[in-house]
């Protein structure tokens, strides 16, 4: 556990916040098993190569690419993680009456799982337990066309026009959704309190919701386990386990 009394100090912000918002990164799912993807230890790190797996164009030009992914999605450590202390801190909150709005830039739907309501949290990444088909647009579950994959298709393509799928997330070189994000900087601009937690603050737009929850007026707390860009702006750096510190701050 880093400094007590800071931690005091933070955990009498969350006592007294009433719209408190909270932005999660990778590191939040990290104690569930599922690797973040820039750390020491982070899915593109120890391979590179990964990364062309969430690469629009080439997923979307390259056959191998798609199969490669689809290979990928049958073992992903998501299908059988489960929320830990740091999840489970955060649903806390929500009964408390505190939580304002859940940012997550995680794709794993691990705090729904946890029991935060699905109108608190905002997926400004997507989901991975749904596809979608590139041509036409549904959506439907991933597990329905993992279990293609697994009856034999090696890219299984959409039922209703024939059109690629991928994963309902934001793949690089794919726009974001305007709506959420427009949603997600309004709410974090309404914040008494504003925690980012596991994220290394280096996506945009999202991190920018940070610098904006500051300017007006929250107070910023950042819980990493490494330095970010923005920890100048932070007015308590926590540093140390989240599965330890969420608990210690956010349960009453």
């Amino acid at each position: 556990m880093p400094n007590a009394k800071l931690t005091t100090q933070v955990r009498r912000w969350v006592d007294a916040a009433q719209r408190i918002v909270v932005l999660t990164g990778a590191g939040i799912s990290t104690d569930s098993g599922i690797p973040d993807f820039r750390g020491p230890q982070g899915l593109w790190t120890r391979n590179p190569a990964a990364e062309k797996l969430s690469t629009l164009q080439t997923y979307l030009a390259e056959p191998e690419v798609r199969r490669a992914a689809w290979r990928a999605r049958l073992g992903h450590a998501a299908w059988t993680a489960t929320p830990n202390r740091g999840h489970r801190a955060l649903v806390a909150l929500e009964r408390r009456g505190k939580l304002h709005a859940l940012i997550t830039q995680n794709i794993d739907e691990l705090h729904q799982v946890a029991g935060n309501s699905r109108e608190r949290v905002i997926e400004v990444h997507g989901t991975m337990r749904r596809v979608m088909c590139w041509s036409c647009g549904v959506r439907a579950p991933m597990q329905e066309a993992l279990e293609r994959v697994r009856a034999g298709e090696l890219d299984p393509s959409c039922l209703a026009c024939g059109g690629i799928l991928k994963s309902d997330t934001v793949s690089f070189g794919q726009a974001l959704v305007p709506e959420v994000i427009a949603r997600a900087f309004a709410l974090a601009g309404e914040a008494d309190l504003l925690l980012a937690i596991g994220s290394t603050l280096q996506v945009y737009p999202v991190a920018g919701v940070v610098p904006l929850a500051k300017d007006n007026g929250a107070k910023v707390v950042i819980m990493n386990d490494q330095t970010t860009p923005m920890d100048d702006l932070a007015d308590a750096l926590l540093r140390g386990a989240i599965g330890e510190l969420l608990p210690a701050i956010c349960e009453a």
